[in-house]
This record gives C-alpha cells, structure tokens and sequence, in this order.
C-alpha cells in the first residue's frame, strides 16, 4: 500500500481529467470557504454567518455587494473579496494547473498564503505515488520557507515556521510563551536530518514539516530537488529536462538562467553581465544546477543545444524561499506554456 502524505491539503477532494490534470470541485471549494480567514468568529454578525453558511451548502453561488455590506466589518469585507477572486480565478481555468499558470501571466494580487496552498495541493497530485520521502522533503521547499544552517560541510534546511515556533517556545505552548515573555530559551529542539537510513519516518509526519533536508553538494537531498525540478517540469510542459548539480558555472557561451528565488535572479543577472560578487553574496549562493532538454525543439531557436543554468540563495536572514513559478515561466520556450 502506497504511504500518505499531506492529507489535509485538499487533493482528496479534486478529481483528474485524461491527462492527469486537476479538476476542481464543489468539494475543494466547500473547503476553501472554511478557512479561518473566512470562518465566522464570536463577533459575527448573523448576516456574515447566514453568509457563511449559504456558501457552505453551494460553494458556487454568487454573492451581491449587499449580501458584502451586511457583513458590516471591513476586515471580514475584505476577506471575501479576496476569497471570491481566488474562486474566480480557480473557476475560470480549465485544470487547477492552468489557473496556476495563469496567475503568474499577470501582476500577482493572491495572497502568498492561497499560493502556497494551490502549490502543495498540485505537488500531492504530481507526488501521488511517490515512494522516495526525501523527494517528498525536497517538495516542501515549493511552498515553505526553509531557515539555511551551515555546519561542517552540510547546508541544513529547516521548515522556517517550525524553527520560529521552537525559538519562542510555541511548541510548548503557554510554559513556552512565558519563558519567552521572560527571555529564558525554552530546552533546544533538534529536528531530524532526514537521511536514506531513516526516511520512512517521513510518512508518519508529513503534515508536521519538522524534519531537516541537507543540501550539501553531492548529497542525496539534493540529488531528490534535480529530480523534484525535472517532474515538475514534465507535469506542467511535457518536457524532458535533466537537472544537474554544479559547483561553479564556467560557460564561454551562457545563455540563459532562472533563479530560483529574488536572491538568486539577483546574483545570476550580475555572474551574467560579468560583476564581481562580494564575499557576503557569493556566501548566500546555496546552490547551483544545470538544465539540459532532450528536445531542443521546444525551445527558442538560439537556445538549441545550450543549457539553462539555475541557482538558489538565501537572504540576509539566512532564509531561501523558492519560487516555483520561475521555473515554468521563466523558460525559454519556443511556444509560451
């Protein structure tokens, strides 16, 4: 039996066409509307709870601007309409990824947190079946921050949201908070380096996002992101690319790049145009990757042959947040996907 993985992120509830895409349903929808920014609260009026409530029973139906101006509560206004344009914008495409796609052809005005959540559900769809934790772990960086540690060679990656709840003592709930209202560091947590030897215990916490994924150069943390990058690639483009690891990038005739996160775009235009990096930025550079394609055809015609190179960084915080999007969007495809 094939092990589960993010169970709450709503793939149960969607269904797949011929080409093993998305669909959306009531269903997915009828969850959205559960979400806590949209979730009456104590100070609900009745008409935000009939509201509430209408949409529940039929997660389609139109809601007037006077059913909006009953609820009487700008905030709650507010998160409606952004509610009702994340339905349109799910509505309007024919598959979940197509309305991904599309959010990305215009200026982006959905808040990062539905992003992030569409990004896990098309993963649990693209990963279902998937037998290796570690590129489960590695697909978590598509839609979680991850805090970067550096230590003996390894590059640590920890869920960001996690390591800020054991810093304030979150995870030890009120005893935590109080000491750290009084400045007393609750006992250090380690989280799990998850590691060939001990991956299957991913399964039995996925939705806890505490393990740690190791980086380093040559390591099988990364070896499972190159993979992660070339099936996320096929699944939106039907494009056959092999990704592979690198240490520096030595190219007389470089072409074309994506990073993978603000960071790295940065750091990637100025290798490009030849500037020389400052120890600090050149410290950030977490990662680099080549990409070649087995039909070049697909590509745009000065492309043919060449490879892609691709980067991630982390911030001044020691931060990285990748953005998947840059891979689909920014390729330099010969007919835009």
């Amino acid at each position: 039996m094939t092990n589960d993985f993010w169970p709450d992120c709503g793939y149960s509830l969607l269904r797949r066409d011929a080409d093993h895409r998305l669909l959306l349903t009531p269903e997915f929808l009828r969850a959205a509307w559960q979400r806590p920014e949209v979730a009456p609260v104590e100070e609900s009026l009745d008409a935000e709870r009939r509201l509430h409530a209408a949409l529940l029973d039929d997660p389609l139906r139109p809601v007037t601007e006077a059913e909006l101006a009953a609820l009487q509560d700008a905030d709650a206004v507010d998160n409606y309409r952004v509610m009702l344009d994340w339905r349109q914008r799910l509505t309007a495409a024919p598959t979940l990824e197509a309305a991904y796609l599309a959010l990305f052809r215009t200026e982006v005005t959905a808040p990062p947190v539905l992003v992030h959540s569409l990004t896990q559900t098309l993963l649990r769809g693209m990963l279902d079946g998937c037998g290796d934790p570690l590129r489960l772990r590695a697909a978590e960086l598509f839609f979680r921050a991850q805090k970067v540690s550096l230590r003996d060679g390894a590059v640590l990656l920890a869920d960001a949201d996690t390591v800020r709840l054991h810093e304030t003592g979150g995870n030890y709930g009120d005893l935590g908070r109080l000491l750290a209202e009084a400045r007393i560091k609750p006992r250090r947590v380690d989280l799990d380096v998850l590691e060939r030897g001990n991956a299957e215990r991913y399964w039995a916490r996925s939705e806890r996002f505490d393990t740690v994924l190791d980086f380093r150069f040559g390591g099988d943390g990364l070896e499972a992101f190159c993979r992660l990058v070339e099936q996320w690639l096929y699944h939106f483009y039907r494009l056959q690319a092999t990704v592979t690891p690198l240490r520096a990038i030595e190219d007389a005739h470089w072409a074309w790049h994506i990073g993978l996160d603000a960071q790295a775009s940065g750091i990637l235009n100025d290798l490009y145009q030849g500037k020389t990096l400052d120890a600090a930025r050149q410290h950030r550079i977490l990662s680099l990757f080549r990409m070649d394609f087995a039909d070049g055809s697909l590509l745009r015609p000065e492309m043919a042959g060449r490879p892609v190179y691709v980067a991630a960084a982390m911030d001044e915080e020691n931060v990285l947040r990748v953005k998947p999007q840059n891979l689909l969007v920014n390729l330099p495809l010969a007919v835009a996907g």
